[in-house]
């Protein structure tokens, strides 16, 4: 008998879910995958199967997300017969230092979590929602958490490190890193489309709503942009990247903002949507026809660009620029224009193959491999989930 695994990826811009069927080695197969979708007539479930047909597409009858997760859950019990649901796995964003691999979700777990909730207040709350929610509809099912930190577990001391009192440090501050997920699948990846290759060094770019990158030698992490929280690194749909401190203390002593004023700022305000004044989707900014559109572009693939340049000085040199992500894997003209920013590094793209989207993009003069591969947070819970399920 398989495990069947019901995977929530729960995000700041989506709820993904994926339904899989597990063995005790490899990857897990996807059986199907889809969205919660908040629209203005209420919650719509959607999903694909494995051949890409549709496998549920429906409003849900009832207000509030448990109405929908009583739903999901009804649906993959009947999707998983004859086997039954084994597990539900989540992606959390924040394991802190306690938590560098995937757990059961205890009591004790959960609590644990919860605790870390300061670290990332606004992501940490909505990954544990779905737990409680399962919870209640599902009291004997099995629980488990992925976190996006525990991929960069291990970056070094001095990568990890700010420049700070040491005390502060003890406290927990410092650079955690996040889409660990999606590295952690890429790495892999990597690996199995090019056996013995992964000595070569790496920065993969994964640029979606939210957006980092993470230089990866030997198939780990050795440095990422995103630090002590989601709001470093490069430039985001609405969050800002990198940012002089000194603008913050400014803000709250000049310009009378509030801490709430200013996280509300950093995180909804800023970035794409904050430079264009139209939107925080590459897409819309790629169609308008204005100069704040064409900006915000602009200091978007800049920031990308230097990014790259600063994890490859992490890794001693680049040898495979790998983009995944919403943007990453869907606007050759991005790519491109990152690309053109890192000429100097040896970067050349094949236009025609990058806007056929096909897997390496680099033309034959580069110096550098550039790829471009779909990333699949949901395998990499399922896979994990399963890992535990076997003990």
């Amino acid at each position: 008998m398989a495990d069947v695994i019901l995977s929530l990826n729960t995000g700041s811009s989506s709820v993904k879910f994926g339904l899989h069927r597990a063995g005790r080695t490899g990857w897990p197969s996807m059986m199907a995958s889809g969205q919660i979708k908040s629209t203005e007539g209420g919650i719509r479930l959607e999903a694909r199967d494995a051949d890409g047909g549709t496998a549920l597409d429906e409003a849900v009858a009832g207000a509030g997300p448990d109405a929908a997760y009583e739903r999901l859950l009804a649906w993959a019990e009947d999707l998983a017969r004859p086997d039954p649901l084994s597990a539900v796995g989540h992606r959390i964003v924040h394991g802190g230092s306690a938590f560098t691999g995937p757990v059961r979700l205890t009591a004790e777990a959960i609590a644990a979590i919860e605790d870390l909730t300061p670290l990332a207040p606004l992501h940490q709350p909505l990954g544990l929602k779905p737990v409680h929610a399962v919870a209640g509809l599902r009291p004997d099912l099995r629980q488990t958490a992925s976190f996006d930190t525990a991929f960069h577990s291990t970056i070094t001391p001095e990568a990890a490190r700010y420049a700070l009192p040491r005390r502060l440090e003890t406290e927990g501050i410092r650079k955690y890193g996040f889409h660990g997920l999606s590295y952690d699948y890429i790495a892999h990846r990597l690996e199995e489309r090019w056996p013995g290759a992964a000595a070569k060094k790496t920065v993969v770019a994964h640029l979606g709503a939210g957006v980092s990158l993470c230089a990866l030698k030997n198939g780990k992490s050795v440095d990422t942009t995103m630090g002590f929280s989601v709001l470093d690194g490069a430039v985001m749909a609405t969050r800002c990247g990198s940012l002089d401190p000194g603008v913050i203390l400014y803000l709250l002593k000049a310009k009378g903002f509030t801490p709430e004023a200013i996280e509300h700022l950093l995180y909804f305000k800023s970035g794409l949507l904050g430079v264009s004044e139209l939107s925080g989707d590459m897409r819309e900014l790629l169609k308008a026809d204005t100069t704040q559109a064409r900006e915000a572009v602009a200091l978007f693939v800049r920031s990308i660009a230097r990014e790259v340049a600063v994890m490859a000085t992490s890794i001693g040199g680049l040898d495979r620029l790998v983009f995944t992500g919403g943007v990453g894997e869907n606007q050759p003209g991005i790519r491109e224009a990152v690309c053109e920013h890192l000429a100097w590094l040896g970067l050349a793209v094949d236009s025609d193959r990058n806007r056929a989207a096909v897997e390496r993009i680099d033309a034959p003069d580069s110096r550098v491999e550039i790829l471009i591969i779909r990333t699949d947070e949901e395998i990499v819970i399922a896979r994990d989930a399963a890992r535990l399920l076997a003990g």
